[in-house]
């Protein structure tokens, strides 16, 4: 923090979402309660995993820290959010601006290696089942869990590395609700044309490992509802085109990976 005592902006001024009055009432009430179902839904799942002795598994234990994030994700900028939609100067401090960019690289650097652990349990259950318990052990679990974080960390701080030694000493308004990394160093007072571009590649390399780890799950997903959603939606669609779609959407249900695991369990307990 010592590089925010050499710059000459004390604050950053958010033009937030809108001016007009319906919408701000509109968007206040909005993501007043998405905000609260997020709360509500993740502390529910964490409060169940808690308290279920039959949910103390590997995968449970995942998607339980995975809620916590998500908590920790929803809370870093959108309550601030929330309370500056109707008042006329939103501002924000240079601490809590780079808290706000420390916290989101943080959060979404840690949940994207989760998603790729999560990915991987399931690929254990799937291809080796008979091998799941000791492959997913507790010191597995909580390994994977801690290395998310560890990389979560190390991410954000290559992205604050050079942000906090930039000098801004000009223009302090951002085109956001929040503090967003490409937005700000944009202010600064130099060429952050190369910085700029490094901080996004690395964004995109982990964004991009973290597709590739789990592009299994995407197909199986497109395929699982894109004909359904296709069928359903588009009512002009010819019967015969719609035999083949609804074929192809029983198919794929019968061949997903839960569909596999559980004939996999069938066989064992046969």
């Amino acid at each position: 923090m010592e590089g925010a005592n050499h710059s000459r902006v004390s604050e950053f001024v958010l033009l937030g979402l809108t001016d007009s009055p319906e919408l701000q009432i509109f968007f206040f009430v909005m993501f007043s309660l998405f905000y609260l179902m997020s709360m509500l839904g993740n502390c529910l799942i964490l409060l169940t995993v808690l308290f279920s002795p039959h949910l103390h598994s590997p995968m449970y234990f995942l998607l339980s820290n995975l809620s916590l994030i998500d908590m920790c994700l929803s809370s870093f900028a959108t309550p601030k959010m929330i309370v500056d939609i109707f008042a006329q100067h939103k501002t924000i401090s240079f601490e809590g601006c780079i808290s706000q960019i420390f916290f989101l690289h943080l959060f979404t650097g840690t949940e994207i290696v989760l998603l790729i652990s999560m990915s991987f349990d399931r690929y254990i259950a799937i291809c080796k089942p008979l091998h799941y318990s000791s492959v997913m052990s507790q010191s597995m679990c909580v390994g994977l869990v801690v290395a998310s974080w560890t990389v979560g960390f190390l991410h954000t701080m290559t992205q604050l590395a050079f942000t906090l030694y930039l000098p801004f000493c000009g223009p302090n308004v951002v085109d956001s609700f929040f503090c967003d990394l490409p937005l700000v160093i944009q202010l600064a007072c130099i060429d952050t044309y190369i910085l700029g571009i490094f901080m996004i590649s690395t964004s995109g390399v982990i964004a991009l490992i973290s597709f590739v780890t789990c592009t299994a799950h995407f197909i199986v997903v497109s395929m699982f509802f894109g004909p359904c959603i296709f069928i359903y939606v588009n009512q002009e669609v010819k019967t015969a085109v719609k035999k083949k779609l609804s074929n192809q959407y029983l198919n794929i249900g019968k061949t997903t990976p839960m569909y596999s695991f559980k004939f996999m369990k069938r066989r064992r307990q046969g």
